[in-house]
């Protein structure tokens, strides 16, 4: 699932969330964090844990273990919880804002279902977070077509047996190595990022770079009919030249390099700009 579909915000708070079982299951460190603002919400898991007996026997069917992106960028195991779960977590913390809470997950409710009817939902709500964050309204569109694409290519890949996350990591590899001469882990250091998703730190040039190259990999598969592993790892290779050579005639037609440290960063708690830095 996209990133930005798997993070809802309450109150400023980002809650981390991932859909397991056909419904939407809610980290808990995050929760406990949006309600209590702690220092070490582990720690204070722990003592409600101890202070509430009932809450204890039951924490194994309250709480499942899912993997959901960590404060570094990576997919760990954590302790998440569903709507039901979550209402009976708040029960046990004392917090004023535990009432805006249950209405604020009510709410994610009603919008899940809303979204399943009508996928369209979805995207103006991703397009909506984007605008919230100052992206402009060209720079969305490429971004959402972007994503489009990326699920077109992994749901290839997929149908085509690839199952395992390093694999997929490879294949997607092999195309911003031959796109970008960079690893995706090497762009993300080449921009000065950390946990950051990359490609909300493209500009426009980048994202249409990565677009062609994922799909024209896509392209590349389809017509080749490609099953093997090497096969998809040579049609990725391949769709990531392709762009490769349209970035290398873009660079010496307009004397520059296309690719730039130029990072979406955060200029305040709810502003933020593209900010320039040197190529």
């Amino acid at each position: 699932m996209d990133e930005n579909k798997a993070l809802a915000v309450f109150q400023g708070k980002n809650i981390r969330r991932v859909w397991h079982n056909d419904e939407w299951w809610f980290s808990l460190l995050d929760i406990v964090n949006a309600l209590i603002d702690s220092a070490d919400p582990k720690q204070y898991i722990k003592k409600m844990r101890s202070r509430d007996s009932l809450l204890n026997i039951n924490w194994g069917t309250i709480c499942t273990p899912l993997e959901i992106v960590a404060l570094d960028g990576k997919r760990r195991e954590t302790n998440c919880v569903n709507t039901q779960g979550a209402f009976r977590i708040i029960q046990s913390i004392p917090s004023p804002k535990a009432e805006p809470f249950k209405l604020w997950l009510a709410q994610v409710g009603h919008e899940r279902i809303q979204e399943i009817q009508n996928p369209e939902l979805a995207q103006a709500r991703m397009k909506e977070l984007f605008r919230f964050k100052g992206y402009s309204d060209e720079w969305i569109e490429k971004r959402v077509r972007g994503i489009a694409v990326r699920q077109e290519l992994t749901d290839e890949w997929k149908n085509r047996g690839v199952v395992k996350k390093t694999d997929f990591a490879i294949l997607t590899s092999e195309i911003s190595k031959a796109t970008f001469e960079m690893t995706p882990n090497e762009y993300r250091e080449f921009k000065g990022l950390e946990k950051e998703n990359l490609r909300d730190h493209m500009d426009d040039m980048e994202l249409i770079l990565v677009m062609l190259g994922e799909a024209t990999t896509i392209r590349f598969t389809k017509e080749r009919d490609s099953k093997d592993f090497l096969d998809l790892k040579k049609d990725a290779y391949d769709g990531g030249d392709v762009a490769g050579s349209t970035r290398k005639d873009i660079e010496q037609r307009i004397g520059k390099r296309v690719v730039s440290k130029n990072n979406f960063l955060e200029e305040s708690e709810n502003k933020k700009k593209l900010s320039s830095k040197e190529n």
